[in-house]
């Protein structure tokens, strides 16, 4: 199932060149358009604080967004490109692309970890080490997975699990070649030590 697509709330902009969009951000707003779709490109501003707000949480090129027009119908869109002033690094353009269901698309999607108290690493004093909580997959716009999920009941202390040893959701594919570590189960440092303590204790009786 897709999960819940965050909005990005926009005004449909009027006008286009370079007046236009001086004026959008003398108002408070980033001017952008969004393209594709097979669909006309349309001219819109975005409020500047809700834009900057957004790219400060990370990963804003690589969400997908369900972009909201009032009057008009909503569209899923993904951004393809943010001008920045050169001094201040501050959003002074962006570029929008609306995509079909058919589109595939590069998003970073949580991981679920289960299985944490049938865990016999865990429940031998293991530490979870979720090397990579969030996975970047190629999926399909129409059937973004809300996570994938990591079964760890059959995990010991020293155990490694990695892309391949997960059910990923029909039509999605790791964005990574190589057979990525996502979590291990690693021994706590006071049971390790305990473990060198013990190990120094034997060798000086046998001396």
């Amino acid at each position: 199932m897709a999960g819940e697509i965050p909005d990005l709330i926009a005004e449909a902009r009027e006008g286009t060149g370079k007046g236009a969009a001086r004026q959008a951000r003398r108002d408070g707003y980033v001017p952008g358009v969004v393209y594709g779709g097979g669909v006309d490109p349309q001219s819109i501003q975005i409020p500047f604080n809700a834009l900057l707000k957004k790219l400060r949480a990370g990963r804003f090129m690589s969400t997908l967004f369900n972009l909201k027009v009032e009057g008009q119908e909503d569209v899923r869109v993904i951004c393809r490109g943010v001008q920045r002033h050169v001094v201040k690094d501050l959003p002074t353009h962006i570029d929008l692309m609306r995509l079909r269901r058919t589109s595939r698309v590069k998003l970073f999607i949580h991981v679920d970890f289960v299985g944490e108290e049938e865990c016999k690493g865990l429940k031998r004093g293991g530490v979870l080490n979720a090397v990579r909580p969030e996975v970047e997959l190629e999926v399909l716009a129409g059937d973004i997975p809300d996570h994938i999920t990591v079964d760890l009941s059959a995990l010991d202390i020293g155990d490694t699990v990695t892309i391949s040893s997960v059910a990923l959701p029909e039509g999605a594919k790791p964005t990574v070649d190589r057979d990525f570590v996502i979590a291990t189960i690693q021994a706590p440092s006071g049971l390790r030590s305990a473990g060198d303590d013990e190990e120094e204790g034997e060798e000086a009786a046998e001396e």
